[in-house]
């Protein structure tokens, strides 16, 4: 799994409608915040979100507050973006 090119990235990012592109501590990161009704259903998402991440072996940041969830994807090992953070954010938007 090799890091992305900017021009990979772009080229990739209208896969993920919805997604952003960030920058953090020099690292492109694949970002999108969820709205919910209530805590319990930002939870029930989140839950839903580990599982797949645990299924494919690869696991975002996820930050769960009362009607929100924000998932972000980037390889810890590459240093950035990498072509399964566009697949698993295709899955997170899937469920």
């Amino acid at each position: 799994m090799a890091k992305l090119t900017a021009a990979e990235i772009a080229d990739l990012m209208p896969q993920v409608p919805g997604w952003s592109e960030i920058s953090e501590d020099g690292m492109s990161r694949l970002n999108r915040e969820f709205q919910f009704d209530d805590f319990k259903t930002a939870l029930s998402f989140t839950n839903r979100i580990g599982d797949l991440a645990e299924e494919a072996d690869h696991h975002p940041r996820l930050v769960t507050e009362w009607g929100r969830v924000t998932v972000t994807w980037w390889s810890h090992h590459e240093g950035g973006m990498v072509v399964a953070d566009i697949e698993m954010a295709k899955k997170v938007d899937a469920l």
